[in-house]
C-alpha cells in the first residue's frame, strides 16, 4: 500500500565561495553541472525537479486521501478466486473504499493486481485502512489475510465565530446579525485560501464584508494573493439580514438561533485541495423580552435647554395581545415634555407602533436618555427603559475665548 499525494520541489543546498578564496570556481561549476539546479539561478534552493514523497506525510481533515494498492503474486503458482478488499475504519464508522469488489478469476504467478482508491476524509482521530485478500489455491484450499495501517488525521484550521446582534437603524425595520470568523492555520505549510463563503440558514440574506469597492470590482481586503501563513489568523466578517417575509415577524426573528454555516476552501502544496463546512453556527438570541422600544429618529446633537423631537419604535414581542400605559419619568439631566400616563391602546403580538415623543436636557455634554416606562394594564406588568440612546448637548451661548 502507499499513499498518493502531490510531489514537492526538490530542494538542495548551495554552496558558494568568492572568487579570491581558495576553491575559487569550483562550487560555482559544480553547482551548473547539477542537473536539480535552475539554469542561471544555480545559488537558488529550489531546482526544477519533482520529489516523490518519501514518508507517509500528514492527513488533514478535509483533504482527499488516496491509496495505490497492490496485490502481488509471489509464488511459482498460479491461484484463483482472488478477491480484494479496502475498508477504511474510523471511531465511529467503518467504510468500504474498493473500487470494484468482484472476483478476480485468477493470478499468474508474478502478476499483480492494483487498484486505487479515494477518500474525503471528514472526522479527526486515529484511522486503519483495513486492506484484506482472498484467494484459492491450485489445490483447491482457501486462504485468507489482512494488512493494516494505521494513520492519524489531524485538525488544519482553528475557526471561532462571534456574533454581534444590532438594533434597527433609523432607516430600517429589520434585525441585522454581524459574523465575524476567525480562521488560523494551524498546519506547518502555507494554504492558499480559495473560498471563505457563508451558506445562511432559510430566514436571512448574507452580505461579505471583505472587500473594499474601488471603481467598478471589489478588492479583497486581504489583497490579491490570499495566502495564509503557519500559525496566521485571519478575520472575515457578515452580515445577515431577515429576508422580507420575517422581517417585520419580531416574534420569529427573537427566537431565531440557527444562523448559517462557513464554507472553507483551501490549497496547498501544487494545489492540494481541502475543504470543511462547519455544523450550523448558532448565536444566543436577543433578550428583548415581551414589549421592545428601540429609536426610528433621534438628532445628532441638540442645544442646551431647547426640546427636541425623537421617535421610537414599540413593539410586541409577546405571543399575546397587550394594553400599554406609557409613562415619562424625568432624570437629573432629562426632562420630558408632555402628559405622563398615556394610554397607547392595544398592540397585537408582533406589531409595533410608532411614538413621536419631545424632550429637553438641561445638562451639557453626552446625556444617556432614559426614564421610559411601560405598563400592560392586561397583567399589570411594568417594563422600564434605561440608556436608550445617547444625545449630545450643547450650549449655543456659549463664545469662543480669545
Amino acid at each position: 500500500m502507499m499513499r498518493l499525494t502531490k510531489p514537492t520541489l526538490f530542494t538542495n543546498m548551495p554552496v558558494t565561495c568568492e572568487d579570491r578564496d581558495l576553491p575559487g570556481d569550483l562550487f560555482g561549476r559544480l553547482m551548473k553541472e547539477d542537473p536539480s539546479t535552475i539554469k542561471g539561478a544555480e545559488a537558488l534552493m529550489l531546482g526544477e525537479m519533482l520529489t516523490l514523497p518519501q514518508n507517509f506525510g500528514n492527513i488533514f481533515l478535509g483533504e482527499t486521501f488516496s491509496s495505490y494498492i497492490s496485490v502481488h503474486n509471489d509464488s511459482t503458482q498460479e491461484v484463483k478466486d482472488i478477491l480484494v478488499k479496502a475498508d477504511l475504519q474510523t471511531s465511529s464508522q467503518r467504510l468500504n473504499l474498493s473500487a470494484s469488489n468482484n472476483t478476480v478469476t485468477e493470478l499468474k504467478p508474478e502478476s499483480c493486481i492494483d487498484d486505487v482508491i479515494h477518500h474525503e476524509v471528514k472526522e479527526i482521530g486515529t484511522h486503519i485502512l483495513v486492506c484484506a485478500v482472498s484467494y484459492t489455491t491450485q489445490a483447491g484450499e482457501k486462504l485468507y489475510f489482512r494488512k493494516f495501517f494505521k494513520f492519524q488525521v489531524l485538525k488544519p484550521l482553528d475557526v471561532k465565530t462571534k456574533f454581534y446582534n444590532a438594533e434597527s437603524d433609523l432607516s430600517s425595520v429589520t434585525d441585522e446579525v454581524f459574523l465575524e470568523a476567525q480562521i488560523q492555520n494551524i498546519t506547518t505549510s502555507p494554504m492558499f485560501m480559495e473560498k471563505v463563503s457563508l451558506e445562511p440558514s432559510m430566514m436571512y440574506n448574507v452580505t461579505e464584508l471583505n472587500t473594499v469597492e474601488t471603481g467598478d470590482e471589489g478588492t479583497s481586503t486581504f489583497g490579491k494573493m490570499s495566502y495564509l501563513q503557519p500559525m496566521d489568523t485571519r478575520q472575515y466578517l457578515y452580515c445577515l439580514k431577515p429576508k422580507s417575509e420575517f422581517a417585520e415577524k419580531a416574534g420569529v426573528i427573537k427566537g431565531v438561533t440557527v444562523i448559517g454555516k462557513l464554507d472553507i476552501v483551501w490549497k496547498t502544496n501544487l494545489g492540494e485541495k481541502g475543504r470543511l463546512q462547519t455544523s450550523q453556527l448558532q448565536r444566543m438570541a436577543p433578550g428583548y423580552g415581551d414589549v421592545r422600544l428601540s429609536l426610528e429618529m433621534i438628532p445628532d446633537t441638540v442645544n442646551l435647554e431647547e426640546p427636541f423631537d425623537i421617535t421610537c419604535k414599540i413593539t410586541n414581542c409577546s405571543e399575546r395581545t397587550m394594553d400599554l400605559v406609557l409613562e415619562m419619568c424625568n432624570t437629573r439631566s432629562i426632562h420630558w415634555c408632555g402628559v405622563s400616563g398615556r394610554q397607547l391602546g392595544k398592540v397585537s403580538p408582533s406589531a409595533s407602533l410608532s411614538l413621536p415623543l419631545k424632550l429637553l436636557s438641561s445638562v451639557q455634554g453626552l446625556q444617556s436618555i432614559s426614564g421610559l416606562r411601560l405598563t400592560d394594564t392586561f397583567l399589570k406588568r411594568t417594563y422600564e427603559y434605561d440608556d436608550i440612546a445617547q444625545v449630545c448637548v450643547v450650549c449655543p451661548y456659549m463664545s469662543r475665548e480669545s
